[in-house]
C-alpha cells in the first residue's frame, strides 16, 4: 500500500496512485491520478522549497511537514491536522461508491475529476480570487474556475479553521463550497494536485502560500503614487495637454495611461506615427515632471497586423480544436466593421519571446517601462475555452493560466534587458501571477454605490488570494453621468476608498460615449476637475493625503514583498482571535494601523465601525480614542476619509 519517497510517500490501490510530500515549511503537495504521476503539467507551484519532513509508514501513513501533520488510511482517504486538532479530511461522496477522488474518463487518457472534502460548521472562506458576486465569505457559494472580464479565477483559499489550500491546476471547472461538503471539479484533466498549508494565523498561512507560489517583487516607488486614466485620448497632444494641466495646478501624478487604439493595427504594437508623432519626446517630458507613461497592450492580433501572417505560421497563435485560429471579434483601424481577431499564445516561449521582441523595439526603446495587459483573460467571443488548444495544453486543462504566462513575457522580457523594476497591471490573474509583478485591475465595473460595496468584499478576497497589489476603476468603468449629484458623490466616496488601495488609479469612460468603431470611440473627460468645483477640491486633497501617506504605503510593500503580507487586507488577518473579526467585510485594515471604513451607500453621513479587540483606536478627526471589541458610530461627512488609526500610530491622514 505504502512506499517511502523523498521527503513523503506514496500509496497505490485500485488502480490509484497518491503521492504525498512535504512542500515548504507547514505545507504538504499531494497528488493523485489513475496508473501514473506526470511531472509535465503547468502549475503554480515551482521548486520545491526546503521544509521539515517526517514520515512513518504501517498499516497507515503519516507525514509530518512542520506543524502540519497528513494521515492517509490503508483505503486512501486523507486527514490533514495540527496540533491533533483536525484542519481538513476527504469525505465520500456515498458509503459504497464514489470515493473522494472520481475520475470519469473524457477520453484519450483525459478525465473529470473530482476532489470531495468534509464540510464544517461555522467554516469561513475567503480567497479564490475576484468575483462580482458581492460575498465576503464564500462559504455556500459555488464559484467557477474560469477567467472572465471581472471574474479572476486564483484557485487558493484561507479557512477559518487556520489552514490554506491551494488547487494546483489551470484547468477549467468550479469548487463548490457546500454545507453537506466541498467538491473541487475539473472538467478534463489528467490529474489532481493540491498543496496544503498552515500556520499560526492567516498573516503565517499568507507566508507560506508566497514562499510556495512566489513572492511579489518590490513595488516601484512611482507606483504608489497617482494613476490617471480614460477610455481614451486619442492623441499625444490630448494625453500632454492633460499631464501639463495637472502640472499647472500643482497636483500630484505619477502614471498616465495611453489606451488602446494607440496604434496602426491590432497587434502590431506600436505607436500610430498620425496620431502619435514623436512618442519619445511625449516620454521623456512626462519623466521631467515625475511622471510615467503606461501603455495598453492587447494579447489579440488582427488579420490587418503586419505580425499576423508570421505568428500564424511559427505556430505562435492560439489553436483551436475545430475552425480557424479565431478567438473574437473587435474593432481594428482602417475598417468599417469588426475583425476576426486571434490571441497570442504565451504558454508558448518562442510566442513570448517574439512578443516582447516587438515590445521592446517599439515601446521599451522609447523609455516606457509600465504595461497594462488588458483583455488578457483572454477575452474570448465566444467564451469556449474548451475549443482551444495551447501550446502547453488543450484549453479545458491549462487555459485559466494564460494571464499568468502573459505577464511572465513581460517580465522576462524586462529582465533580460536589465530592467529591475517590473509592474504589469492586468485585468486577469492565476496563482503565481504576483511573481511577475503582476497588479490587478476588478475589470468592467458598474458605476454605481452597489458596485463600489462589491469592489470592497472583492479587493479583499484578492488580497487572500496572494495578489498584493490590487485596484478598482476609480468611478467605475462603464459610464457615469458628469452632472449627476449622484455619480458626483459616488465619485468623492471612491476616491476616499481609492486612497487606502495597494494602487491609487482613477479610470473608466463618462458620458457621452460613443459605440462606434475607430476613431470616435472614446468617453467623455474624466480627470480630478471634470466634476465641478466641489468635487476638485475634495478629491484634490485626497491626492494629496496619498502624498502624505506614500512612505507609509512603500512600508506595507515591502511587507508584501518580504513576506507576502498584502498591504490591504481583512481585520481578521491581524486580528484572527476576534471572533467579530472574520464577518467584517465591508471594513478593512490598510498596512496594521488604518482601519479603513468605506462609505458605500449615497446619502450616508455616519458610518457604523466594528473596532477590533485588542487594542484601542483613535478617530483622527477629533482625537477621541475608542476601546476595541465595540462599536462605534462616526461622522462621515462627505469631506471626511471614514478611517480610524491604531492607537500610537503617527499617520498624517489630517494634513
Amino acid at each position: 500500500m505504502f512506499n517511502e519517497i523523498e521527503d513523503g510517500f506514496e500509496w497505490r490501490g485500485s488502480h490509484q496512485v497518491l503521492r504525498a510530500q512535504a512542500w515548504g515549511t507547514d505545507g504538504i503537495r499531494v497528488r493523485a491520478a489513475l496508473s501514473n504521476l506526470r511531472e509535465d503539467l503547468p502549475g503554480a507551484l515551482g521548486e520545491r522549497p526546503p521544509g521539515s519532513a517526517r514520515v512513518s509508514l504501517g498499516d497507515t501513513a503519516v507525514l509530518v511537514s512542520g506543524s502540519l501533520t497528513l494521515e492517509v488510511s490503508a483505503d486512501g482517504m486523507l486527514r490533514f491536522t495540527r496540533a491533533g486538532e483536525e484542519l481538513l479530511a476527504e469525505e465520500r461522496a456515498h458509503f459504497w461508491w464514489p470515493g473522494p477522488r472520481v475520475y470519469t474518463s473524457t477520453g484519450n487518457g483525459y478525465y473529470r475529476i473530482e476532489q470531495r472534502f468534509r464540510a464544517y460548521e461555522g467554516e469561513r472562506i475567503h480567497g479564490l480570487g475576484q468575483h462580482t458576486h458581492g460575498l465576503f465569505d464564500q462559504k455556500g457559494a459555488v464559484i467557477d474556475l474560469v477567467q472572465r472580464n471581472a471574474e479572476v479565477t486564483i484557485p487558493f483559499l484561507v479557512s477559518s479553521r487556520g489552514y490554506g489550500m491551494l488547487w494546483n491546476s489551470p484547468a477549467t471547472g468550479r469548487v463548490e463550497l457546500a454545507d453537506n461538503g466541498t467538491r473541487w471539479v475539473s472538467d478534463s484533466s489528467r490529474q489532481i494536485d493540491y498543496w496544503v498549508t498552515t500556520g499560526e494565523g492567516p498573516a503565517d498561512i499568507m507566508a507560506r502560500y508566497a514562499e510556495a507560489t512566489g513572492h511579489p517583487p518590490m513595488l516601484p516607488e512611482f507606483a504608489s503614487g497617482f494613476w490617471q486614466s480614460k477610455l481614451r485620448y486619442r492623441t499625444q497632444d490630448e494625453l500632454m495637454a492633460v499631464a501639463r494641466e495637472y502640472r499647472r495646478r500643482g497636483l500630484p501624478l505619477s502614471v498616465i495611461v495611453s489606451d488602446f487604439f494607440h496604434w496602426t493595427h491590432l497587434g502590431d504594437w506600436k505607436f500610430d506615427p498620425q496620431e502619435w508623432p514623436d512618442p519619445e519626446a511625449m516620454v521623456d517630458e512626462l519623466r521631467e515632471m515625475g511622471v510615467e507613461l503606461m501603455v495598453s497592450v492587447w494579447p489579440s492580433v488582427s488579420p490587418l497586423s503586419e505580425n499576423h501572417a508570421e505568428m500564424l505560421a511559427g505556430g505562435y497563435l492560439v489553436a483551436t480544436e475545430q475552425g480557424p485560429p479565431v478567438h473574437a471579434d473587435w474593432a481594428d483601424k482602417g475598417v468599417d466593421s469588426q475583425v476576426q481577431v486571434s490571441f497570442y499564445d504565451p504558454t508558448n516561449p518562442a510566442a513570448r519571446e517574439y512578443l516582447w521582441e516587438r515590445i521592446r523595439r517599439n515601446y521599451h526603446s522609447l523609455g516606457i517601462r509600465v504595461w497594462w495587459l488588458d483583455a488578457c483573460e483572454p477575452e474570448l467571443k465566444p467564451g469556449h475555452p474548451e475549443n482551444l488548444r495551447y501550446h502547453a495544453g488543450p484549453g479545458t486543462e491549462v487555459g485559466n493560466i494564460y494571464p499568468l504566462e502573459h505577464a511572465r513575457a513581460f517580465h522576462e522580457g524586462m529582465t533580460a534587458v536589465g530592467e529591475e523594476q517590473v509592474i504589469t497591471l492586468c485585468r486577469s490573474a492565476w496563482a503565481g501571477s504576483q511573481r511577475h509583478g503582476a497588479a490587478l485591475w476588478s475589470g468592467d465595473i458598474a458605476p454605481t454605490f452597489d458596485s463600489l460595496r462589491t469592489q470592497v468584499r472583492a479587493g479583499l478576497n484578492v488580497a487572500m488570494s496572494g495578489i498584493p497589489w490590487w485596484t478598482t476603476d476609480i468611478g467605475g468603468f462603464h459610464g457615469g453621468d458628469q452632472e449627476s449629484p449622484e455619480y458626483r458623490e459616488l465619485l468623492v466616496r471612491w476616491f476616499q476608498y481609492g486612497v487606502f488601495c495597494p494602487l491609487f488609479r482613477l479610470h473608466g469612460y463618462r458620458e457621452p460615449f460613443s459605440h462606434d468603431l475607430y476613431p470616435e470611440m472614446s468617453g467623455g473627460p474624466n480627470e480630478v476637475w471634470s466634476y465641478g468645483e466641489e468635487v476638485y477640491e475634495l478629491v484634490s486633497g485626497l491626492l494629496f493625503l496619498r502624498e502624505r501617506l506614500r512612505p507609509y504605503v512603500m512600508e506595507q510593500m515591502r511587507l508584501a514583498h518580504e513576506r507576502g503580507l498584502p498591504p490591504m487586507r481583512p481585520v481578521f488577518v491581524d486580528f484572527p482571535e476576534d471572533p467579530r473579526a472574520w464577518q467584517e467585510g465591508d471594513q478593512f485594515l490598510f498596512g496594521p494601523d488604518v482601519l479603513v471604513a468605506p462609505v458605500t451607500e449615497y446619502g450616508a453621513r455616519t458610518r457604523d465601525v466594528y473596532l477590533p479587540a485588542g487594542e484601542s483606536w483613535t478617530d483622527p478627526w477629533t482625537g477621541s480614542v475608542h476601546p476595541g471589541g465595540t462599536v462605534v458610530t462616526i461622522d462621515a461627512p462627505l469631506d471626511r476619509v471614514p478611517v480610524l488609526l491604531r492607537e500610537g500610530a503617527d499617520l498624517p491622514i489630517t494634513g
